[in-house]
């Protein structure tokens, strides 16, 4: 009998908020059509920091549209990648032109990427030493600040909820989420 995952409270609280995607993403096991692949690549693009204003103008866009004026208000906050060169690569132009044109707040500021620890990645048959950086969120930073939390891929959206709840965790309110692609299986035609 399959052992049923235990999902922590909070991070279904997270999952209640409004999570925005803006495209499918169909993942590389799967034949793909000529848009699927334009995706892919776009995403896989932004990933390496080659389509930061393109994306950028879009996540400004839908800001705008959903937020108003109040768009002032908001706090932008990209979840870290897995290393602070990608972090950078990643978001650091992204981020800056959405604030631009916006007028929102680039809340990567209150983010400190800290050196690399060794972590142990278990799965149901191995386990795995791998190197970690260290997030810190500057809490004078975040306290009371009305964050909208920012990813490139939305998949089951723990990583999501795990760092939407580590704001949480240092005064900031989680708006919700904004994701350039959302996982979808293969399908049939």
């Amino acid at each position: 009998m399959a052992t049923k995952k235990f999902i922590p409270e909070a991070w279904k609280q997270q999952w209640s908020k409004f999570m925005v995607t803006f495209f499918d993403y169909l993942p590389t096991k799967y034949e793909a059509n000529k848009r699927e692949w334009a995706v892919r690549k776009m995403i896989w693009d932004f990933k390496e920091g080659k389509r930061s204003v393109k994306v950028a103008e879009l996540v400004a866009k839908r800001m705008r549209e959903q937020f108003g004026a109040e768009v002032e208000n908001v706090t932008l906050v990209c979840i870290p990648a897995s290393s602070a060169a990608k972090t950078e690569t990643r978001y650091k132009v992204f981020a800056e032109e959405v604030a631009r044109l916006t007028g929102c707040e680039n809340g990567n500021r209150g983010i400190t990427i800290e050196g690399e620890r060794l972590a142990i990645h278990e799965t149901r048959t191995s386990k795995r030493l791998q190197s970690v950086e260290v997030i810190r969120l500057d809490k004078d930073y975040f306290q009371g600040k009305y964050v909208l939390v920012f990813d490139d891929v939305l998949t089951q959206g723990h990583s999501y909820a795990r760092f939407a709840c580590e704001l949480e965790k240092v005064g900031a309110e989680v708006l919700g989420g904004y994701f350039l692609g959302k996982t979808i299986c293969g399908y049939d035609n």
